[in-house]
């Protein structure tokens, strides 16, 4: 069977200072995501590239408009979703952007986090493999986080 995931891009806005991280804390209800702290982004559009979907999706959700990102890596999630659907994203550093975000959104709060404290955190188990790599130094990273029964099974990734 063709791999055929659902494409979405993962946005990390970093505060001026750099230090900080706006996050959402998911609580819908019915939501996958609840309880947990996540970058902002989802699904791409027909008609988008995964940088136009960035600044959609952060505009939708925080009210900012991009001015800088930074392709920082792309992570292959089989079986991630709900019903085991693959998932496939794009994730970005949001280092310029203008706005003034809210104090939620429809998913939930947004807050700013201390970059050095996410490990405190509740959030996707996997995430804590890769956000080093995110907020790291090094190259743009590709990575596979395959998922059974909602948990990650493995992490592999190359830095090339």
């Amino acid at each position: 069977m063709p791999y055929t995931p659902i494409i979405g891009c993962l946005g990390y806005v970093l505060s001026a200072d750099g230090r900080r991280v706006l996050l959402v804390h998911r609580s819908r209800d019915g939501d996958q995501h609840a309880g947990k702290w996540n970058g902002l982004g989802g699904k791409l559009e027909p008609d988008e590239d995964v940088y136009t979907c960035l600044c959609r999706e952060l505009s939708e959700e925080a009210g900012l408009v991009v001015t800088s990102a930074r392709l920082r890596g792309t992570i292959s999630w089989p079986g991630f979703g709900v019903g085991g659907e693959d998932w496939f994203g794009f994730v970005f550093v949001v280092d310029g952007w203008s706005g003034d975000p809210p104090e939620r959104n429809e998913d939930g709060p947004l807050v700013w986090h201390d970059i050095d404290a996410l490990d405190d955190l509740p959030m996707w188990e996997g995430d804590r493999s890769w956000l080093p790599l995110v907020f790291g130094d090094g190259p743009a990273f590709h990575g596979v986080m395959p998922y059974l029964d909602g948990r990650p099974a493995g992490w592999s990734f190359t830095e090339p």
